[in-house]
C-alpha cells in the first residue's frame, strides 16, 4: 500500500498542475490540444496494431469501466472487487503450447505481456481512473506517458485496489505496476519496445458460505452478510510476479527499399509465486439448535495450524528471428525459440511410498516460420512452430482477413495446438495430505476454428472447437464438511460450438445495444460445462445538456445467463474445479447508470444489481459463492493533455 499512496500523491500533483491550464481541455468533437491532432496520441500493441487515445463517452466505455478495465461480457464476477471470475464464455480462454504456471483463477487481473501497451504522444498525457469499491476501500489506476523526443517514449502506471467486501474474510488488495519504453533510430533501422511489471494479488479466502439455505431464506438477520457462516475465517492467498520484457529489431536494408532484411530478438524473464496461508485449520459449524460441528474443510493435514503452502516459478524465454520483406510477396520469418522453466518447492515429499518431487525443470527449443501477407483487401498471418527438444509441442495458427470496405470485414482463423500440461497439474505440494500429487499427463490437443464478421448491419462470431486429453480438476469428495479435488485428464473428445451476435438499434436519442451468445457441447461426460445462453441488453438515452457543456448517457443494463453446472472455486490451489451437483444461473442482473462527459472527464454513477432488492436471494457466482448484492457506485476517468 505504500506504493499505492506514493503513486496517488504523484498523480494528484499532476492532476492539479493539469487543471491549471485551461488550454488543455477539449470539447466533445475537438482534438485534445489545439497544437496536436488526435492521431498524434497513439496506443501501440506489441504486434504494432495502433489505436488512438479516445476521450469520448460511448456505451462501450461503460462496459470497460470496471476492475479489469476491459469488456467483461462472458465473465461472472464474485461478490467483492478484486476476487476471481467464473468464465461463462469458453471462447475467452487463450491457449499457449508452452506449459504455464497454473493457478489460473488468480490471474484475471494479472497483466500478460501481450496486454501491455506502448505509446507515442505529441505532448505529455496523464490518465486517472477512480472507482468506489465494496463497503470500504478504493480502486485507482494512474498513468502518465511522454515522449522526450519524437522517437523515444516512456510510460509509468499503477493500478491499486483495496476492497473489504460484505462477507467475512473477503478483503481484496491488489497492485499492478508497469513501466514501458519504446525507441527507434532516426534512420528507422532499429526499433525497441521494453517493459517491466510488478504485480501482486492478495485475497482473503473464506471458502464460500456453508449454508446456502441461510442466504436464500430472506431472513432479516442475514441481511448483514457478515452473519453468514463461511468455511475459512483467516485464510489468504497471494499471487506475485515480476516480468522483464524486451523486443528489438534491426533492419539491414535502407528504408523503403523493395527488399527488406531484419533480425529480431525477444527476451522475457518472469518469476511468479503463489502462497496459500491458513492459520486456523478447523471450521466450527453452528446449527440452528446451537449444536456445533468441528471439521477440516480440505481434509487431514500434516500440521495442526498455520498452513503455509508456497509454489515458486521462474521462466526465461528467448526468440531469435530473421525477417525478409518484399513489397509484392509479403513478409517471411524463420525463428528459433528457447524456453526454460523452473517450477519448484523447498523439499521432496514421500507419501505412502510415493515420492513427490520438489521441482519441475526443463528446456524447450522450437523452430518455426511465419508468413505475413498484406495486399489489397487481403491480410493474412500464417505461423507454425514445432519443438526439436525432448518435450514435444506444436502450434499452427493461420488467420486470413478480407476487407470489403471500411464498414464490412470478415476473418477466418484456424488453430491446431499440441499443448504441454500446465505445471500445477503435474506437481503440487501442500500441508493438506490429499493435496499432494506428481503426475505425467499427456499433451492436450486443441483445435479451433473462428469466423468473425464485422458489418454495417451486425457483428457475428462463430467458434468450433475440438478438445482431446483435456486437463481439469475433478471433485473427488464434496459435502458440507469436506472438499477434495485432484487433477484429471479426460481421454475422450469434447466438441464445442458458440455463436455470438452483436447489434445496436438506434432511434433519435435512444439506443438498444444487444449481445447474445449461444453455446453447446457434445461430450460423453459433463466436463466442459457452459451456459447455453449468455445475454446482455442495454437500453439508453444520450443527449447534450447545459448548452452542450455536458454530454450524458443514462439507461438500463440487463445481464443474464441460463442455468448450468458452473465450476466451483478452490482457494488452496487457486483453480476452478468441475462439479455436477448444483446449477446456478437463470437470474437477471439489472443495473441502472447515469454517465456524463465534461470536456475530457467521464463521470460514472451506477446502481448495480438493483433487482436483488426484490427478486429473492438465489444469485450465485459459483455454487456456494453468492453474486453481488445491490450497490451504488461512483467513479470517473480523467485525461490531461499538457
Amino acid at each position: 500500500m505504500n506504493k499505492f499512496f506514493s503513486v496517488l500523491l504523484l498523480f494528484s500533483s499532476l492532476v492539479v498542475f493539469s487543471q491549471g491550464n485551461d488550454d488543455n481541455t477539449v470539447s466533445q468533437n475537438k482534438v485534445p490540444n489545439p497544437k496536436a491532432d488526435f492521431n498524434q496520441y497513439k496506443v501501440i500493441s506489441i504486434e504494432n496494431d495502433t489505436t488512438y487515445i479516445d476521450t469520448s463517452l460511448t456505451i462501450k466505455k461503460e462496459y470497460v469501466f470496471n476492475y479489469l478495465r476491459k469488456d467483461n461480457f462472458g465473465l461472472l464476477a464474485f461478490a467483492n472487487d478484486g476476487q476471481t471470475y467464473n468464465t461463462l464464455y469458453y471462447g475467452l480462454n487463450e491457449n499457449s503450447a508452452f506449459p504455464t504456471f497454473g493457478f489460473e483463477a488468480k490471474q484475471f487481473n494479472y497483466l500478460k505481456q501481450n496486454q501491455i501497451k506502448y505509446y507515442s504522444v505529441a505532448t505529455p498525457l496523464t490518465e486517472l481512473y477512480f472507482k468506489t469499491t465494496i463497503k470500504q476501500g478504493q480502486s485507482l489506476d494512474a498513468f502518465i506517458t511522454l515522449n522526450t523526443s519524437e522517437r523515444f517514449n516512456f510510460s509509468a502506471a499503477y493500478k491499486g485496489l483495496r476492497s473489504v467486501g460484505r462477507y467475512v474474510n473477503q478483503l481484496a488488495s491488489t497492485g499492478n505496476f508497469r513501466f514501458t519504453t519504446s525507441y527507434n533510430t532516426k534512420n528507422l533501422k532499429y526499433f525497441l519496445k521494453a517493459h517491466f511489471t510488478a504485480q501482486d494479488i492478495l485475497n482473503g479466502e473464506n471458502g464460500g458460505i456453508i449454508n446456502t439455505s441461510d442466504f436464500e431464506s430472506g431472513d432479516k438477520k442475514f441481511k448483514d452478510k457478515a452473519r453468514l457462516q463461511v468455511y475459512l475465517s483467516d485464510a489468504n492467498s497471494l499471487l506475485k510476479g515480476n516480468r522483464y520484457f524486451l523486443n528489438h529489431i534491426y533492419n539491414f536494408a535502407k528504408n523503403k527499399a523493395e527488399n527488406q532484411y531484419s533480425i529480431e530478438h525477444e527476451f522475457n524473464f518472469e518469476n511468479k509465486s503463489f502462497l496459500y496461508t491458513q492459520p486456523t485449520i478447523n471450521t466450527t459449524l453452528t446449527n440452528s439448535n446451537g449444536n456445533t460441528t468441528v471439521f477440516s474443510r480440505f481434509g487431514d493435514s500434516y500440521v495442526f495450524g498455520n498452513i503455509y503452502d508456497k509454489t515458486r516459478y521462474h521462466q526465461l524465454y528467448n526468440k531469435l528471428a530473421l525477417n525478409f520483406k518484399n513489397n509484392k510477396l509479403g513478409q517471411f520469418q524463420v525463428f528459433i525459440e528457447d524456453f526454460k522453466y523452473n517450477y519448484f518447492y523447498n523439499s521432496v515429499l514421500v507419501i505412502n511410498n510415493q515420492e513427490i518431487p520438489s521441482t519441475l525443470k526443463g528446456r524447450i527449443n522450437n523452430v518455426g516460420g511465419q508468413y505475413l501477407y498484406l495486399r489489397g483487401k487481403w491480410n493474412g498471418v500464417f505461423k507454425y512452430s514445432n519443438s526439436v527438444s525432448k518435450q514435444s509441442l506444436s502450434n499452427l495458427d493461420a488467420k486470413l482477413d478480407y476487407n470489403f470496405n471500411d464498414e464490412n470485414q470478415i476473418s477466418f482463423q484456424i488453430q491446431k495446438i499440441n499443448k504441454l500440461p500446465d505445471h500445477i497439474y503435474n506437481l503440487y505440494q501442500s500441508s493438506y495430505v490429499n493435496y499432494n500429487w506428481s503426475n505425467d499427463f499427456k499433451n492436450e490437443k486443441i483445435n479451433n476454428l473462428y469466423v468473425k464478421a464485422t458489418t454495417q448491419w451486425l457483428n457475428a462470431e462463430l467458434q468450433v472447437s475440438s478438445l482431446k486429453d483435456k486437463l481439469y480438476f475433478s471433485e473427488d469428495i464434496s459435502n458440507q464438511n469436506q472438499l477434495l479435488v485432484s487433477p484429471t485428464q479426460y481421454d475422450k473428445s469434447i466438441q464445442y460450438l458458440s455463436v455470438k451476435i452483436e447489434k445496436e438499434f438506434t432511434y433519435r436519442k435512444f439506443a438498444l445495444d444487444n449481445t447474445v451468445l449461444f453455446q453447446t457441447t457434445q461430450q460423453d461426460d459433463q466436463i466442459l460445462n457452459v451456459p447455453k445462453f449468455v445475454v446482455r441488453n442495454t437500453i439508453y438515452f444520450s443527449d447534450d445538456i447545459f448548452k452542450k457543456a455536458m454530454f450524458i448517457q443514462t439507461g438500463l443494463i440487463l445481464n443474464y445467463f441460463s442455468s448450468y453446472y458452473a465450476n466451483n472455486y478452490n482457494p488452496v490451489i487457486g483453480e476452478f474445479y468441475i462439479q455436477n451437483t448444483k446449477e446456478i444461473g437463470n437470474f437477471p442482473m439489472l443495473d441502472f447508470f447515469i454517465n456524463a462527459r465534461v470536456r475530457q472527464t467521464r463521470i460514472y454513477l451506477k446502481a448495480e444489481h438493483f433487482n436483488s432488492l426484490f427478486s429473492g436471494n438465489k444469485y450465485y457466482s459459483a455454487p456456494n459463492y453468492p453474486y453481488r448484492d445491490f450497490l451504488v457506485r461512483f467513479g470517473l476517468v480523467w485525461n490531461f493533455f499538457q
